[in-house]
């Protein structure tokens, strides 16, 4: 059980906000990254964790946490009736009062991990009737949260969240990028592919806190912690497929989806011709889809393709024009520019050996079959309502050629 202990105020490098929704059946074993806060908060004071941890634990009925840790200790702790974590205001909750923590512990940087399954561009968040909180939302709720404590708080009025770490599966996408941009955040670590819970450590604040000046070698941190974790359950696997840091700079992120859009265009324009609409087709087919597991046939992300893969494939493709191949490289390079580090696993034993090896950065919906766009629909979800696949014409790519 918790146990509400006093702690001292500190002066801290790092304030980690986990929101943990626990309704569904990873509770229990991402019950975990909690005690791992414990731990991580114990061997380096720098860091302090803000918790709103929903979950069954404990007392054997849904419930809500809230709580702090540091210094290895569990304090100021609330439990509630179970908050409907899905909910956006619920989040801009959370995001201001882990941004009122990290005033009052005078962190540098405020971090938010987010904890439960991901749909990619279809949103994460589980909701209890297995839809998912869409990820434009994801990212106003955070936006939200940033002015509820600029209100509340007009002294501190320019700290924002710096960072979302996504322990979810398959978030590391150029439409959760772009709106994460938009909302200030300034970097993504998360997956593009499927993760094994419970997915990325705790640990990995520490691996913030120690490069706070420096991105490339904290992306780098980041990412060797995830990729050397291993999940006993399963043969102690990584947990994860692949995982990247992004760089969600502003003027990035623009330049990244100027050169899509770019591409998107001459592709349509092109694939009026029909040889260059099959060659078109055929590059993007080479490229797999997101959830490449032997049995996973009925999933929906067989769409969702590494960005950088598909570019660079249409860029070496000589039966297509020059100018297309060059727009095409143009974009493969620009959305390069946001990986600050990655690294897969070949071998990915659990989902019959897939290789990864071409999981690299984030992923577009790009479907080369009428029956791939936007799959989820009828149960309501959406992988193509959001800023990102209107503003690059990713839809009219998709006309062209599925």
């Amino acid at each position: 059980m918790l146990q509400n202990v006093s702690l001292t105020p500190s002066r801290r490098t790092l304030e980690f906000g986990i929101y943990r929704d626990g309704d569904n059946n990873l509770d229990a074993i991402q019950s975990s990254v909690i005690d791992q806060a414990v731990d991580a908060s114990a061997a380096d004071s720098r860091i302090q964790f803000t918790v709103e941890d929903t979950t069954a634990l404990h007392s054997q009925r849904l419930h809500t946490d809230e709580f702090t840790v540091g210094d290895g200790l569990i304090g100021h702790v609330t439990s509630e009736k179970a908050h409907a974590m899905s909910d956006e205001a619920n989040l801009a909750r959370f995001v201001a009062r882990t941004l009122d923590n990290a005033e009052a512990s005078g962190a540098k940087q405020t971090w938010i991990e987010l904890v439960d399954h991901g749909g990619g561009d279809g949103g994460g968040l589980q909701t209890g009737d297995g839809s998912c909180m869409s990820m434009p939302d994801i990212a106003k709720a955070i936006s939200d949260g940033v002015a509820l404590h600029a209100k509340a708080h007009p002294e501190d009025a320019g700290r924002n969240v710096d960072g979302v770490v996504a322990n979810q599966c398959l978030m590391a996408t150029m439409g959760f990028a772009d709106a994460l941009s938009h909302a200030g955040v300034k970097w993504l670590a998360a997956s593009p592919e499927t993760m094994v819970a419970p997915g990325v450590t705790s640990d990995v604040a520490q691996a913030i806190a120690s490069h706070e000046d420096d991105p490339v070698a904290m992306a780098k941190a980041v990412v060797g912690d995830v990729m050397r974790a291993r999940d006993t359950d399963f043969g102690k696997l990584h947990a994860a497929a692949a995982f990247d840091v992004l760089d969600l700079d502003a003027n990035k992120i623009a330049s990244a989806e100027s050169a899509i859009k770019a591409f998107n265009d001459l592709a349509s324009a092109s694939a009026k011709d029909g040889a260059a609409r099959q060659a078109l087709r055929e590059d993007v087919r080479s490229i797999g889809g997101m959830a490449r597991i032997p049995a996973g046939g009925a999933l929906p992300w067989h769409a969702d393709r590494s960005a950088i893969a598909v570019y660079d494939t249409i860029a070496g493709d000589g039966r297509l024009d020059a100018t297309l191949r060059t727009d095409a490289a143009a974009a493969r390079d620009r959305v390069s520019d946001l990986v600050l580090a990655h690294r897969e696993s070949r071998d990915f034993g659990i989902f019959g050996h897939s290789d990864y090896s071409d999981a690299i950065g984030p992923t577009v919906h790009l479907p080369t079959s009428r029956g791939q766009i936007d799959p989820w629909a009828r149960e309501g979800v959406s992988e193509t309502r959001n800023a990102f696949y209107r503003t690059a014409d990713q839809d009219r790519l998709a006309r062209a050629i599925a």
